[in-house]
């Protein structure tokens, strides 16, 4: 079991050592942020898991998990600063990375950004777990080696860059989507920590040790408390409407899928996507077949329960040809 000294020196900003450590924190954040936004522009997967590795903000969350638990105001306060300034620096790298790129970096374009843009409660429920291991790492000396595995899980600077690429792209929704995501693992690793700093009794070992020092003011970890209890309780909200609307569109897609498909085998189409929007519907088919009559498409859609006026049937001509070899 780590000491509360040894877990005060690995996530505070303060002492003799705290010039070099705030270096490190704004190299790396910057370093991170970089590799994140091009990673997501390049839609590819390692280098956006390499940002995680290095991104540095999981360490000042941590602080303020600690110095809520400890009652220490000072830290709480600096290491509050150092989540919101290293989040709007993520943010502005993104946005000049954005500068760079022709295309808008969109979800309807990239998936990246897609995946960072719909946060749900089991977005909340993940980023609770993950949450809870970064914090036993930092209690627990034999477990400590899993913090690479907890920056990979727990999402922070992607989602920042994400952030800064759709506000360059003006596409404000996803700006506010791939925030909340940011927002919700902040508020899960701060909500999921007091927990497990409370169950080791971190606050209790710490007054034991200022108890020899009766000039040590008592310390108070109400109002932090509260803030962080609140908070959760207020991101919830939005997550729990669109694991909702999630739930509605996937409803509605499986219900539009089971309905279209025996009409489509017996017309000559295939299915080649079902696009949920709005409670609207686009079916898209695909077939060598002349256009057909829809009327069973959408009395079979109407036995479903499905609206036949919310949904759009797209037909897409197929033609396969063999090609003779050249003279």
């Amino acid at each position: 079991m780590n000491t509360v000294a040894h877990m005060r020196d690995a996530v505070f900003f303060e002492g003799e050592d705290a010039p070099r450590r705030f270096s490190r924190f704004w190299l790396l954040l910057v370093l991170s942020s970089v590799i994140a936004a091009a990673g997501v522009v390049a839609d590819s997967d390692a280098t956006v898991i390499g940002a995680m590795i290095v991104a540095p903000l999981m360490t000042p969350i941590l602080g303020i998990v600690l110095a809520t638990v400890l009652g220490d105001r000072v830290n709480v306060l600096r290491s509050w600063g150092m989540v919101l300034a290293g989040a709007a620096t993520a943010i502005g790298v993104g946005y000049g990375v954005g500068l760079l790129v022709a295309a808008p970096v969109v979800a309807s374009t990239n998936p990246q950004v897609a995946q960072r843009v719909s946060p749900d409660l089991i977005d909340l429920l993940a980023a609770l777990a993950t949450g809870a291991v970064g914090v036993i790492a930092l209690v627990r000396t034999d477990i400590s080696d899993t913090l690479p595995g907890v920056a990979i899980a727990i999402s922070l600077v992607p989602p920042l860059t994400v952030v800064g690429l759709t506000l360059e792209s003006q596409a404000w929704q996803e700006s506010l989507g791939a925030l909340l995501l940011f927002a919700t693992n902040v508020a899960a690793i701060l909500a999921s920590g007091l927990v497990v700093l409370s169950v080791y009794r971190v606050r209790a070992r710490a007054d034991a040790a200022a108890s020899a020092r009766p000039d040590q003011p008592p310390r108070s970890a109400r109002r932090p408390l509260v803030f962080v209890a609140a908070t959760v309780l207020i991101i919830a909200v939005p997550l729990t409407f669109s694991s909702l609307e999630s739930t509605q569109d996937t409803v509605l897609e499986s219900q539009v899928r089971t309905a279209a498909a025996p009409w489509a085998a017996d017309n000559g189409w295939d299915i080649a996507e079902v696009a949920i929007g709005d409670d609207t519907a686009q079916i898209v088919f695909t077939g060598a077949s002349s256009e057909p009559d829809t009327a069973g498409l959408a009395s079979a859609l109407e036995d479903a329960g499905v609206d036949p006026s919310t949904v759009t049937a797209q037909f897409v001509p197929a033609y396969t040809v063999q090609l003779d070899s050249a003279p």
